[in-house]
């Protein structure tokens, strides 16, 4: 298992589809990095009734959605790109046991994805405090680190389940468009749908689609349809339906 660990790292890691996704990262936290000193020089020429009216200049809320589907691009491109190119039938040739190989592919987009999502909220964060200072709420999102801290740590937790979703689907799907357009429709265009549905349907139905279980699951906004625990079991339950059916998929294929 170790030697799998290992090749499946290497693997990641050389691709150049890994380093377009790093760089996409980093470019939208410049964008955020932008977007949250515009506002908050805005509020600094704002009169007080107006200021009252801001929303915070965090940059996480530009940052994580986009990372979201970065992530998801890097999972579904690590097992995508060996269907398209062939490289497959030399991987299953190489580890016979195709749950093993499963099992290694995602640990390492588990341990990638972690680490990236860890480091893009932490960033954005700090972008965030240095931008806004010792402005007052609602300008600046949080007045200590203790207070970012769920939110820090659910952000993470969807930027990993996102990770680990393109890689199921990229096992069910074996294509990189239908990945990518599936990880469009679960992200931007079935959360939009909802919100046109009739009350209290919108709400319901919205609390469960992706985008939404990051605030409900730090506890954050008050008045949401599922609590912490409800919104972490949701998570749970796209994380194992994306990857059982992952699993069947591999196992009854042929390559």
């Amino acid at each position: 298992m170790t030697d799998v660990l290992n090749s499946e790292w290497l693997k990641l890691r050389s691709v150049r589809s890994t380093t377009y996704v790093l760089l996409a990262i980093v470019l939208c936290l410049l964008g955020g990095a932008l977007v949250s000193y515009l506002m908050t020089a805005d509020w600094d020429t704002s009169p007080p009734d107006v200021q009252r009216q801001f929303g915070a200049a965090d940059p996480s809320a530009m940052v994580v959605p986009f990372t979201q589907f970065c992530l998801g691009v890097l999972g579904a491109m690590a097992i995508t790109s060996e269907y398209g190119s062939g490289m497959i039938r030399t991987a299953l040739v190489s580890v016979p046991q195709r749950k093993t190989y499963l099992l290694a592919k995602t640990v390492v987009v588990a341990g990638a994805s972690l680490l990236i999502g860890l480091a893009t909220t932490l960033v954005a964060y700090e972008i965030g405090e240095l931008i806004t200072g010792d402005r007052p709420h609602p300008i600046s999102a949080y007045t200590t680190f203790s207070d970012a801290v769920p939110t820090l740590l659910a952000n993470t937790a969807s930027l990993v389940l996102l990770g680990l979703l393109g890689l199921g689907l990229g096992f069910i799907l074996r294509s990189t468009a239908g990945a990518l357009v599936t990880l469009c429709a679960l992200l931007f265009v079935l959360p939009s749908l909802t919100l046109i549905l009739p009350a209290p349907w919108n709400d319901r139905v919205y609390s469960i689609m992706l985008p939404a279980l990051a605030p409900q699951l730090s506890g954050e906004m008050s008045g949401t349809p599922l609590t912490p625990p409800q919104a972490a079991l949701v998570m749970l339950t796209y994380l194992l339906l994306t990857l059982t059916t992952a699993t069947i998929t591999l196992l009854r294929r042929d390559a």
